[in-house]
């Protein structure tokens, strides 16, 4: 990986060699089985164990801040009027009844999708990016996010992220969400949550204080970055809600633990802005890097991704590549159902 020296602003320097293999397609069980690798920017040195020993590692005096959203089954299959086949991924809800979505198969403004349960799909607006801007009816009554996500919950699947390279299953209606999800709104899982299983929670909550925000994950968090200068990257934004309790604990907190890149682009926006709510759509990269997180629980990210550069901001690029060799070294499982890291 020395080629050249390595620039923390191109994208091509987050590049890495992942053999397929090492992509995790299914959890392991149960979760805190998973391997953990931690590293202790202190005394720079990596320790290899698993999230059963999560406690051993975490340092005293933390608050430990956790998203408690939850994943939409935002995948569903209908046909046009025409009669050809179309899928939709629900990305997220906009204001006045209108959804963001991203739809395979040719439709133009007008067009109408028919789905299972009455539902259907107006096509209002077809966005440059690729994505669509629609709004849903039940037998031609509009409907709003929740009853939308009522009908999504009996017709819809999970989208599992496309290197998963397979259909969503029974199980992973648990296994994609976390012990605490909450609020729906997500289209992906916060993985780095994953791991937790009741008597691990019941460990942290016993020791340290706990707090929870909502961050709801979108698909842009899988797409990659295209252009070579990262700085030109237009990130995507994601709505966050910080409630009253879990900003007193961020203020007074001596030291901030982030359970996954999610909480920690929350936490980090809110230190910046002040704001409790909105849209979140911070990009932390090796210039700019956090100033109130000071420790983070993740999973191993996609080569050239905005979360991998946001591993970057907390122990620089070379470092990054360092310890993701490491990991592929001893066959650590990555991406949403694999292994996880903790930066400490």
């Amino acid at each position: 990986m020395k080629k050249n020296k390595l620039d923390p602003l191109k994208t091509s320097s987050y590049d890495y060699n992942l053999p397929k293999e090492l992509i995790a397609t299914q959890p392991v069980s149960p979760a805190d089985k998973a391997r953990l690798l931690v590293y202790d920017r202190k005394n720079d040195k990596i320790t290899h164990t698993t999230f059963k020993k999560l406690l051993d590692f975490i340092p005293n005096d933390v608050s430990i801040f956790l998203n408690d959203t939850k994943v939409i089954k935002a995948r569903i299959f209908g046909t046009k009027q025409s009669g050809g086949k179309i899928e939709l991924l629900m990305n997220k809800p906009l204001f006045m009844n209108r959804f963001l979505v991203m739809i395979r198969g040719k439709v133009k403004i007008g067009t109408i999708l028919n789905f299972e349960e009455n539902l259907s799909a107006k096509v209002l607006e077809i966005n440059e990016d690729g994505t669509r801007v629609v709004k849903f009816f039940e037998n031609n009554k509009e409907l709003e996010f929740l009853e939308l996500v009522e009908i999504l919950n009996k017709i819809g699947h999970l989208p599992l992220p496309p290197y998963m390279n397979r259909e969503d299953k029974e199980e992973d209606n648990k296994n994609y969400q976390t012990l605490f999800a909450k609020n729906y709104g997500a289209v992906a899982a916060p993985t780095a949550s994953l791991h937790f299983t009741p008597e691990l929670l019941k460990k942290l909550e016993d020791k340290f204080n706990i707090e929870y925000l909502t961050l709801h994950v979108g698909a842009g968090t899988f797409k990659p970055v295209d252009v070579e200068d990262i700085l030109n990257h237009p990130m995507h934004s994601e709505y966050f809600e910080i409630s009253a309790k879990a900003k007193k604990e961020l203020d007074n907190a001596k030291k901030v633990l982030a359970v996954g890149t999610t909480v920690t682009r929350t936490v980090e926006y809110y230190a910046r802005t002040n704001k409790i709510q909105g849209e979140c759509d911070l990009f932390l990269n090796p210039s700019n890097t956090p100033i109130k997180v000071d420790h983070l629980l993740t999973n191993f990210h996609l080569p050239k991704s905005t979360l991998i550069m946001l591993i970057a901001s907390f122990v620089g690029l070379e470092k990054t590549l360092e310890i993701y060799e490491e990991a592929i070294k001893e066959k650590y499982r990555f991406y949403s159902y694999g292994d996880g890291m903790l930066i400490i």
